[in-house]
C-alpha cells in the first residue's frame, strides 16, 4: 500500500467538508421552518445562502486540484444533524425548542469551523495560496454566524425557554 500524505488527507477532508455542507443545504430550511422566533428563522434561511455559497467554494478548490467535486459520506455531521432532528421532534412547540435549535446549530457551526481551520492551515502547508484565501473566508462565515447564534441565545433563546 502506498504510503499516505498530507496531499491525501488534504483532499479526503475536502470531500468531507464538501458532503457535511450538502447535507447542511438540506437540513437548514427544515431548521428555519422549525423556528419560532422570526430572527432564528431569518438567520437559518440567510445561513442557507451562505452555505451555498460555501459549496460553490469548495467546488473551486476541487477545480484547483483538477478533481472532480465529489464528497464522502461524513459520519459526524450526520450525527450532529440527527440530534437536531430530535431536537425538532421532542421540543417541538416547546419554549425550549428555540434555545435547542441555536445549540444543535452551534454544533454545525463549531464542527465546520474545525474543518475549515485544519484545510486552511494544510493549504498553507501546501502551498495552495488560492484555496487557503477560499477556506478563510468561510472560516471568517462560519466564526460570525457562531457569534451571531450565541448573541440569539443569549438575548432570547435561552431566557425564553427557563
Amino acid at each position: 500500500m502506498a504510503e499516505k500524505t498530507l496531499d491525501d488527507l488534504f483532499l479526503d477532508t475536502l470531500k468531507d467538508i464538501y458532503y457535511a455542507e450538502r447535507q447542511i443545504v438540506k437540513a437548514l430550511p427544515k431548521m428555519a421552518k422549525a423556528a419560532q422566533s422570526s430572527e432564528l428563522k431569518a438567520g437559518f434561511e440567510q445561513h442557507r445562502d451562505e452555505t451555498q455559497v460555501h459549496i460553490e467554494r469548495l467546488e473551486q478548490v476541487f477545480e484547483l486540484l483538477g478533481k472532480s467535486p465529489r464528497g464522502k459520506t461524513c459520519d459526524a455531521i450526520l450525527g450532529i444533524l440527527e440530534e437536531g432532528k430530535e431536537i425538532m421532534d421532542e421540543y417541538k412547540d416547546t419554549i425550549a425548542l428555540d434555545a435547542g435549535l441555536v445549540a444543535a446549530a452551534q454544533a454545525v457551526e463549531h464542527y465546520e469551523i474545525a474543518r475549515y481551520g485544519t484545510l486552511k492551515t494544510w493549504a498553507n502547508q501546501l502551498g495552495m495560496k488560492d484555496a487557503e484565501k477560499l477556506f478563510d473566508l468561510t472560516l471568517g462565515e462560519e466564526k460570525a454566524t457562531d457569534e451571531k447564534l450565541s448573541g440569539l441565545a443569549q438575548s432570547d433563546a435561552n431566557a425564553k425557554a427557563a
